[in-house]
Order: structure tokens, then C-alpha cells, then sequence
């Protein structure tokens, strides 16, 4: 079942549509052609002097959930964490996702309002979206809530699991894929670039991305399999993992303590879970850590290779992220 979320006032009804079509082609002979237009997304409307072809208002898509009604041509754009495949094919968005544990994409330098998604859902509806596009981060039970406000369309997990995917997706939900193909050439000519460069200055030199969380000081550690770091470094770029993440199956796990020794990393991405590293809290706890015995025993620590870095843009697999991580990546280890 078509699940219909929220039409606005000036919506054309489809099934007002149908209803004319279906005397068109009853006087005409057209039923067939005119069920065809449809399917294409094209209304016909019939005079006695001339046919008029018009694009349909709205159509339906497969999300996560179902089916949905959405847009034909979405101007008003929720896209909640995934704002950054808007900003590639060139889109606005209407609001930027906010969390006041973790801030926002800084990266993306949006001047749009924040939605807080820790509090009333009533920020999202004034700002009259006509289509939301939510990730793993929409559960079912917000999902029910913001059909309330526009159409909304949940990522599918397997598209979320792949960045060119996540990003045709979504530019086939505004109706221009021809902007996602010319997205993605550039981004295979990129990643080309890059892996030229990185392979001729570090070979098969082992390395990892880290996460230090502020609460606890604990550690994860980022694995081949991971969305937001697996995917470009290690199957795009072809660099070489440590051992003990190339064997992870989860995406991320707390490095425990006894492994450390064995890490066996000559270079290290360091990003923290909260602020940045020029908060005083951030940068003692890291190099308390670092300067521990059990650290100094880590080859990318022996050699000063340890690279703390802005996370907003390192815990995303998102398109312009990706550019900012290869953009990173040349200056520390291909300067």
C-alpha cells in the first residue's frame, strides 16, 4: 500500500487527474496512450484544438519503509546528516541536522537554520519542507512523525552502505541524475589522483583511523567495513590497514587495551567524538595518552605519526566529506 503523507494546499489531486484522463481518452480513442503517459510521469489534457502534455506533480518512490508520494520536483529539501550530497549536486537544504551532544557538519559551511533532532519536531515544520530524506538515523517511530510534516523518504540500509549509491539516490529523488553522473566522474578522477600519489609515498606503510571519546577517554577503532572510513581509504584508495582492523567485521569497536601493542600502525588518524583539538580537555588527554608506555610502543607514535584531525567531516562517507579526507590525506603524508 502507497503509504500518502501530508499534501499541501495547492497540490494537484492524482486522482483528479485520473479522472480527467479517463474522459480524454474515452472520447478520443486514447486510454492506452494516455495510461502510458502517466507511467512516464505525464499528464495529457485534451481540447478540442489541441493536446497539452504537462509533468505530473508527484510520483512514487521505494524507501526503507515501503512506498512513498513524493514530489516530482522537491524545492524545499530536508535531507537530515546527508546535507552533504545536497551541497554536491548544488542543492541548499532548508535546515542543517543539529545535536547539541555533537554539534553539526561544520565542514559544509551551511548558513541555514539548525534542527535540534533531540527536541520539538515543530522546528522542522516551520520551515515547510516539501520533501525530508532521512538515514539510519529515522527510526520508524520518527519516521511516522515527520510524514506528518512532507513527504519523507528513509534511505534503504543497503544504499546507505555505499556513497555513490546514497548520492544517485538522492539525486533521482530531485529529479537531476544527470548531475550525480558528472559528481561521481569527478570523484573517480579524484580518488585516481590521490592513489597515485599516496601509493608512491607510503606503499604498503599501515594505516588506521582512531576516535577518542571525551567522556571516557576510551578508544574505537575505525575497520575495513566501516561506511564513513572503510569504503574510500582502504577499497577506493587502496590503503593497507593494521591487521586487527582488517579483520573487523564490525564497522567500529573500543580498542582494548591489551591490543594496543599490537596495533602495529605506521600512521594514525586521530579525531575526537566531541569539540575539536584545540580545546585544552582534548589536547591533554591526548597527549597524556600518547606519552603512556603501552602508546609509545605503537610505530606511528615512535615516528611521530600521529595526525589529530576536525572529525565533522572524518565521521561521514559522505561526497564533499570524501574530497575534504583526500584533500587532508595529501598534505600529511604526501606534502
Amino acid at each position: 500500500m502507497v503509504r500518502l503523507a501530508y499534501l499541501r494546499t495547492g497540490w494537484v489531486s492524482i486522482f483528479a487527474a485520473v479522472i480527467i484522463l479517463s474522459g480524454c481518452g474515452a472520447g478520443n480513442g486514447n486510454v492506452g496512450e494516455s495510461t502510458a503517459n502517466q507511467q512516464q510521469g505525464t499528464t495529457v489534457e485534451a481540447t478540442n484544438t489541441e493536446t497539452v502534455v504537462t509533468e505530473a506533480e508527484t510520483r512514487i518512490v521505494t524507501d526503507q519503509f515501503g512506498e512513498v508520494e513524493i514530489p516530482a520536483h522537491p524545492k524545499r529539501v530536508s535531507a537530515l546528516y546527508r546535507e552533504d550530497y545536497l551541497v554536491a549536486l548544488g542543492i541548499t537544504p532548508i535546515v542543517q541536522y543539529y545535536n547539541p551532544m555533537w554539534g553539526k557538519q561544520d565542514y559544509l559551511q551551511l548558513e541555514v537554520p539548525l534542527f535540534d533532532v533531540t527536541g520539538s519536531i515543530e522546528a522542522l515544520l516551520v520551515t515547510e519542507p516539501d520533501l525530508i530524506i532521512g538515514a539510519g538515523e529515522v527510526d520508524a517511530a520518527q519516521y511516522e512523525l515527520y510524514s506528518k510534516i512532507a513527504p519523507t523518504y528513509r534511505l534503504p540500509d543497503e544504499v546507505l552502505a555505499d556513497t555513490r549509491q546514497t548520492l544517485t539516490t538522492i539525486a533521482d529523488l530531485m529529479g537531476m541524475p544527470e548531475k550525480a553522473e558528472q559528481v561521481l566522474k569527478d570523484y573517480e578522477s579524484r580518488i585516481a589522483e590521490v592513489k597515485t600519489k599516496l601509493t608512491a609515498a607510503i606503499g604498503d606503510q599501515k594505516l588506521v583511523v582512531l576516535r577518542m571519546n571525551v567522556v571516557d577517554q576510551s578508544i574505537n577503532i575505525f575497520g575495513i567495513n566501516n561506511t564513513f572510513i572503510g569504503q574510500i581509504l582502504y577499497k577506493d584508495l587502496g590503503l593497507k590497514a593494521p591487521a586487527y582492523a582488517e579483520a573487523m567485521t564490525e564497522g567500529n569497536v573500543v580498542l582494548s587495551e591489551e591490543f594496543i601493542p599490537e596495533l602495529g600502525a605506521d600512521h594514525i588518524i586521530f579525531l575526537p567524538s566531541n569539540g575539536t583539538w584545540e580545546e585544552e580537555a582534548n589536547a591533554k588527554a591526548l597527549k597524556e595518552m600518547l606519552d603512556s608506555p603501552i602508546w609509545k610502543a605503537v610505530p606511528a607514535v615512535q615516528q611521530g605519526q600521529v595526525y589529530p584531525v576536525e572529525r565533522s567531516y572524518w565521521q561521514t562517507g559522505a561526497i564533499t566529506a570524501n574530497f575534504k579526507k583526500m584533500d587532508e590525506l595529501l598534505q600529511l603524508l604526501a606534502p
